[in-house]
């Protein structure tokens, strides 16, 4: 008999178990049995794919409508053109060994059909899958179609298929004689039936699985018990046992997220921090006093917020999210200032070296004479603001460095060398972070470490649009949120508008005209590239890029270029490749010498000199550039209210939060903002509805939750692009609410009498068993 902890390899031989480890990462019996299905086919009926994308892998049901053997144009030989039916639709195949697969391929015949998705003229097809002729239900026959052809069974099923992960492996054709046929995330190397197969053994030996729910719990919320569930997604008889078998295993996912987030919670409930309460007669409030304007109701209230959550020995951990332009710098800037007031230092952590200057200019403007400590005539509550960045002259870097380390400079702005080795603080009480979408959990948790005698800082998180992981975060209900809901004084909507690049190449002509009418009145523009150069060592170093779920697939490109490892959990898409994009030095060469060739057009991207890239920017600032050909170092922070116009190249590369923080920097003046989004993207495509989704709000909360909804919920909550399963696999953040708020309880209950899970060891199992170890660390340091 087997358990849940068994190794793979002992019960399903070394070659199959390999196979499996390098498509999926399983090694063990759980493993295995938590790849459930991700839809299931009804017995004699087929199951297709409306519009998958083009690079991913599929698995499909279907008839063989025609079979004709054709002379190959381009080379010697034949092929077999199929056209195969599923749901309605018609889909074409093409086998390049016609003598190996037509006696086979018939028509009339029905199978499972696996393989890799190609478009041509908008219309999807199939070369050389690998497929297994299915036999057909007892006693029925398809309307229409050709006689069905006898039902086979045992081994000598594998005469019926052209290439399977497990050539030469048996298949038991009875697993197919099931009322639901599961079909799973499947990769080139590893089918759907190789999976079906491996499962089915697997079961065959399993011995019953403890549960650890305790029996109150499943009878609460009408759970099945945990070995019903695994055996019951696999092998359902009826729809009613998948929904009873998905709701046990999603409550299983949720407790497991909110059991890891229970202890980090009281773990950090021991954890200290400076206490750092206001006072009437510190710099804080005598910056209050100097300020030209009153606080809005709303600045006032999240000031509130965060001075009540400085003012306690546990860290705060608070996000503040404001539309551009809301007025977060000056909230968190009152912030810094209560924390100097108490003797303690303050981070602030930018994403790029241009917005880091930025910040420096800004806060010491606003501050004058009290961030002129150390200097002649500075006021005798100054502190000192100082820059640190990696590109600094060797000398003023020193000085940087020393006044950090002794405590003189109260403000210390940065980009990630901030973090670095030989970056240290005196006394380090606040840290804010502009920006959170341009920085990963590693980055944050180096600075939370950097508190004196063993404390932890405070962490202040501004963004005007939270990321998918935010808004995750918020659902389970580990994130503090403070908002700024007022619109920007004196500032219009931005108009967006998406322009289908292939579909109607002349708006994209247009999208240039556009521009040169603006600067004819006076206004700027910016061209937005989602990379630097051509080379894959050449990706843009300034952009936390990331190739959307639903982003069009590789034309082109060098295959295997940062594909994904294929099919895996919720939403997987195996083996699908980025596509061609234009880099930022394609299209200011295109621009500069073509459309826009009259107009004075500026570059500027993150490989460019520290001081080049702050003299485009001064320049593009002084109205001395028309027009900026640029990457994703303007994204945050970047303020020229005489820009009106934006285009985003390739925009379905960009997510939807990223789109909208991008678009944040035109209309900021007294002028309309106009936007536009090109693309590529076909019509109906996740990608193209995305794009208008953005075009038709300017609701950043809205946007992050569509990111949210369309990328790997999973992949949220754990370590990007690592290669490992998705955390998330039947639970939705975005649906499942009430499944988290219930499973919240029960692990708050349980933890708050036994953290460290002691005492209840099968609750600690299905820690590891739902996340792996690096992701558990990676939600620990959230």
């Amino acid at each position: 008999m087997a358990t849940l902890a068994d190794r793979l390899d002992h019960l399903l031989g070394r070659k199959t178990a390999d196979a499996l480890l390098d498509a999926f990462g399983m090694s063990t019996v759980e493993d295995l049995l938590r790849h459930y299905p991700h839809r299931y086919a009804t017995q004699g009926a087929e199951l297709g794919d409306a519009q998958p994308e083009e690079g991913q892998h599929v698995t499909i049901i279907a008839r063989v409508e025609k079979a004709d053997e054709v002379r190959m144009k381009s080379r010697p030989g034949t092929r077999l053109a199929v056209v195969l039916v599923s749901d309605r639709q018609k889909i074409d195949v093409t086998f390049f060994n016609p003598h190996k697969v037509k006696y086979n391929i018939k028509p009339g015949v029905r199978g499972m059909f696996s393989g890799t998705v190609k478009y041509f003229r908008d219309k999807w097809s199939l070369a050389h899958p690998s497929y297994v002729i299915l036999p057909e239900p007892r006693d029925a026959e398809v309307g229409g179609a050709a006689p069905a052809p006898a039902r086979v069974r045992g081994a000598g099923a594998l005469a019926g298929m052209a290439r399977s992960a497990q050539s030469g492996d048996g298949i038991d054709m009875s697993i197919f004689d099931r009322a639901l046929i599961p079909m799973y995330p499947a990769t080139r190397d590893v089918e759907s039936w190789t999976v079906m197969r491996c499962v089915r053994q697997i079961l065959d030996q399993l011995e019953v699985v403890d549960d650890p729910l305790p029996e109150w719990v499943r009878r609460e919320h009408n759970l099945i018990g945990l070995d019903e569930a695994l055996r019951t997604i696999h092998l359902p008889d009826t729809k009613e046992q998948v929904t009873a078998a998905r709701a046990r295993l999603r409550f299983d996912e949720a407790t497991a997220l909110q059991l890891v987030l229970a202890r980090r919670r009281h773990d950090v409930a021991v954890r200290t921090a400076p206490v750092c309460a206001r006072r009437e007669d510190g710099i804080a409030a005598e910056f209050d006093r100097r300020l030209p304007f009153e606080l809005t109701a709303g600045q006032l209230a999240v000031a509130d917020e965060i001075a009540a959550d400085l003012s306690v020995s546990h860290p705060m951990n608070r996000l503040l999210q404001g539309e551009v332009g809301s007025g977060k710098t000056i909230v968190a800037l009152r912030a810094m200032l209560q924390v100097i007031d108490s003797g303690h230092q303050c981070a602030l952590l930018a994403p790029t070296e241009v917005l880091a200057a930025q910040h420096a200019r800004s806060l010491t403007s606003m501050l004058g004479d009290l961030a002129a400590a150390g200097e002649l005539g500075a006021h005798e509550l100054a502190t000192k603001v100082t820059l640190v960045t990696g590109s600094m002259p060797a000398a003023r870097k020193k000085q940087a460095l020393l006044d950090t380390v002794n405590g003189e400079a109260g403000i210390v702005i940065g980009t990630h060398a901030l973090i670095q080795q030989g970056v240290n603080f005196l006394d380090l009480g606040l840290v804010v972070i502009d920006e959170q979408h341009r920085f990963g959990v590693e980055q944050r948790d180096a600075l939370r470490n950097r508190g004196r005698d063993g404390a932890s800082p405070h962490v202040l998180v501004m963004t005007a649009t939270p990321i998918p992981r935010t808004i995750a975060m918020t659902v389970l209900g580990d994130l503090e949120v403070s908002t700024l809901t007022e619109l920007p004084r004196g500032r219009s909507p931005i108009v967006s508008r998406v322009v289908p690049a292939k579909v109607h190449p002349g708006w994209v002509d247009r999208a240039w005209e556009r521009i040169g009418e603006e600067v004819a009145q006076g206004r700027q523009a910016y061209v937005v590239c989602s990379r630097i150069g051509d080379g894959d060592a050449d990706e843009d170093a300034d952009a936390d890029f990331f190739v959307p779920a639903d982003a069009e697939p590789a034309r082109g490109t060098p295959k295997g270029r940062g594909a994904a490892k294929g099919g895996a959990g919720k939403g997987g898409r195996a083996g699908v490749e980025p596509p061609e994009t234009k880099s930022v030095l394609q299209q200011y060469e295109e621009l500069s010498t073509g459309p826009l060739s009259h107009l004075r057009v500026g570059l500027l991207h993150g490989r460019l000199p520290s001081d080049e890239k702050d003299v485009v920017m001064r320049d593009f600032g002084a109205g001395k550039i028309d027009v900026l050909v640029c990457t994703t170092v303007v994204e945050v922070g970047v303020d020229v209210p005489n820009a009106t116009v934006m285009v985003i190249v390739d925009a379905d590369r960009f997510g939807a939060s990223q789109l909208h923080q991008l678009r944040g920097r035109v209309g900021r003046g007294g002028h309309q903002g106009l936007c536009l989004l090109v693309t590529d993207s076909r019509p109906g495509s996740q990608a193209m509805m995305r794009l208008d989704a953005v075009a038709g709000t300017t609701d950043g909360f809205a946007l992050a939750q569509l990111d949210l909804q369309q990328r790997r919920e999973g992949d949220v909550l754990g370590v990007a692009q690592s290669g490992t399963a998705s955390t998330l696999r039947l639970l939705s953040l975005v649906d499942d609410v009430e499944v988290i708020a219930a499973a919240q309880a029960f692990a708050r209950a349980v933890t708050d009498e036994d953290p460290g899970l002691d005492e209840h060891p099968g609750l600690a199992r299905m820690v590891t068993a739902a996340l792996d170890s690096k992701r558990v660390e990676f939600l620990e340091k959230s």
